[in-house]
């Protein structure tokens, strides 16, 4: 954590908008008192810009306050939560923590998935702070901050592995995908978009269409089978996922449940009928990972195999504990 808050620090000072020059002042005040503590530094500028954000005072420094957009914001939550994602945004408070993806059953480390936290000194968790930006409308704005930091912590991740990225499906649709992606500088082929949340069946023509070049260059798709019915699986069979992921709620205790085995299998199935790869995220003990194993999943995640980190030095170790000569390409999960 302290090297990307020291990161984002860099970045922010770096800035020469005139606009934000007085909270870049405090920012470098506060960064020259605390250098050996980044992480508390971020947590106090940002408690201060928020405080600055919600304040009504005119002796406040008018550039100080952030560029708000204007809309009609009748509800005070509403305006707070609107400052609140707003001051998130323009000071870039966000890290990036990957966590493991290993290939079943050797358990290689094949990839990791990219997972948002929030320098924030209320403890809420990153799905509050999605559900939040989205309720004000500020929805695909963090999502695309929070792909830029991913983005640019994954030049640290080992060449060889691929890179999960969760995106909703209406940002996903976003004009301003490809260009972030191909400003990474990272291999086409080694990114993952995890698509996260439902897709409404009027969606699927422009979500196609929107990622369809990306695919063509390399990029793969990742869906959430396990709440795949009827209808949503003919939605499945027409985005043609490369990868299908069952959750923790699908992977809890399937060691002992026939019925969360056979759903597995009817899954397998149509994993192998569209030529997908089928993988299990939330692996908490072995004997869920024998079961899944044993399903014929390909690659597995979880507590059990690899707890999320910010240190580049965890994401190099996984691969040096595991005493193997590394691949001189992106790991595919289907070979």
């Amino acid at each position: 954590m302290r090297w990307q808050a020291r990161q984002i620090i860099t970045e922010l000072l770096a800035e020469s908008d005139p606009a934000s020059e007085w909270t870049r002042q405090q920012l470098r005040a506060l960064f020259e008192a605390h250098p050996d503590n980044p992480e508390h530094v971020l947590l106090e500028h940002l408690t201060a810009t928020t405080e600055l954000a919600n304040a009504d005072n005119g002796a406040i420094p008018e550039m100080a306050r952030p560029q708000a957009v204007a809309v009609p914001e009748p509800v005070p939550f509403t305006r707070r939560s609107r400052n609140r994602i707003e001051a998130i945004l323009a000071d870039k408070m966000l890290m990036t923590a990957f966590q493991p993806i290993r290939r079943l059953p050797e358990g290689h480390v094949i990839g990791v998935e990219a997972l948002t936290r929030f320098v924030s000194d209320d403890g809420a968790s990153a799905d509050h702070w999605f559900s939040e930006a989205e309720s004000v409308g500020l929805g695909t704005d963090l999502e695309l901050a929070a792909l830029h930091r991913a983005l640019t912590a994954a030049q640290a991740v080992p060449e060889h592995m691929f890179i999960a990225l969760n995106l909703t499906p209406a940002t996903c649709a976003d004009p301003r995908i490809p260009g972030l992606l191909d400003h990474s500088q990272l291999a086409m082929d080694r990114i993952v978009i995890d698509l996260n949340g439902p897709i409404p069946f009027d969606q699927y023509g422009a979500l196609t269409a929107a990622l369809a070049p990306l695919r063509q260059r390399g990029l793969r798709i990742a869906v959430n089978g396990a709440g795949v019915g009827f209808t949503s699986m003919d939605q499945v069979l027409e985005l043609h996922p490369d990868i299908i992921k069952l959750d923790r709620s699908f992977i809890a205790g399937i060691e002992s449940s026939q019925g969360q085995r056979l759903r597995a299998a009817a899954m397998n199935e149509l994993a192998h009928y569209i030529d997908a790869a089928l993988g299990a995220q939330g692996v908490e003990t072995q004997e869920e990972l024998d079961a899944v194993t044993g399903l014929g999943m390909v690659a597995a995640q979880g507590y059990l195999l690899g707890r999320p980190s910010v240190h580049p030095l965890d994401w190099n170790a996984w691969i040096r504990s595991e005493s193997e000569t590394p691949a001189t390409g992106p790991i595919s999960l289907l070979g």
